[in-house]
């Protein structure tokens, strides 16, 4: 047989076979698009908001007036925005310190087994099966019952290490997890002790999935409105202060104040994604 019969005989095979189609094709473009209109109608807002900050009627509406910067100053020179800013910010940092380092110290427990490990971890992640709404209110009961007076340091910070805590151990125990402990066992038989294996070895290794893992609870904490509001005193946070603002005042200032605590909670996350890539 000729090379040209042979060419011609394969032509004919694959013009009879059947054409295979592309499995899922129509389902991929679907998916595409209802990502793409999820995108349009999560980020839509936020960009109106932040396009509205720079009107100078002042109105929470269109049209818009001439383009300024004048609310930012509004807010920059508004002392109980500044203070409630500061209370954030502060209870950010705490709550996500004391959190990371208990997740830290639990995920750490957690690469041993034991019997109650089940039940511990049951525990840890039962606020994140609360709605908002329940977890503020069995707080409120919990820190009433005890007789706790509502403030910023006796009620606010617990609750919201409470809160970001699952959170924190669920973003670090893989980490945690996933390393090799023959690196252990060999600073070990080296002689190390304890204390100098997780100082020299271990915390070296998992220090940029820590800061990573602070950096997203303090977004949390920071942005935290429902629980936040059920055990606050007369010390608001920035969510509960721009609440009773628009609820009870509708000041022009507000889509400024938006844009800035959007813009604080977009760079500790962009900075926690940057040191958890770096990590990798």
């Amino acid at each position: 047989m000729s090379v040209t019969d042979t060419h011609s005989g394969r032509q004919a095979m694959s013009e009879a076979s059947p054409r295979i189609r592309v499995p899922y094709a129509n389902l991929k473009r679907l998916l595409t698009v209802y990502v793409a209109v999820l995108l349009f109608v999560l980020y839509l807002p936020l960009g109106v908001v932040a396009l509205l900050s720079f009107s100078e009627t002042g109105s929470i509406s269109f049209p818009m007036g001439e383009p300024t910067v004048r609310w930012y100053g509004e807010v920059a020179t508004n002392n109980t925005l500044l203070a409630s800013l500061g209370r954030s910010l502060l209870i950010g940092s705490l709550s996500a310190t004391i959190a990371t380092l208990i997740a830290l110290l639990l995920g750490l427990a957690f690469r041993h087994d034991t019997k109650l490990k089940p039940y511990a971890l049951g525990l840890i992640l039962l606020p994140l099966l609360l709605p908002g709404v329940v977890g503020g209110a069995v707080l409120f009961v919990f820190f009433g019952l005890l007789g706790v007076k509502n403030g910023l340091w006796t009620t606010v910070l617990p609750a919201h290490i409470v809160y970001v805590l699952p959170f924190a151990f669920l973003t670090l125990s893989p980490r945690l997890k996933g390393f090799n402990r023959t690196i252990e066992e060999a600073a070990v038989d080296l002689g190390a002790r304890p204390a100098m294996v997780f100082t020299r070895v271990v915390w070296p290794i998992v220090k940029p999935a820590v800061f990573a893992t602070s950096l997203f609870a303090f977004t949390l904490s920071f942005d935290e409105f429902i629980r936040t509001l059920f055990v606050t005193g007369f010390d608001r946070t920035v969510p509960v202060l721009f609440w009773v603002t628009v609820t009870e005042q509708g000041a022009p200032y507000l889509p400024a104040m938006a844009v800035i605590i959007m813009l604080i909670s977009i760079a500790a996350s962009a900075v926690a994604f940057l040191l958890d890539s770096k990590k990798k």
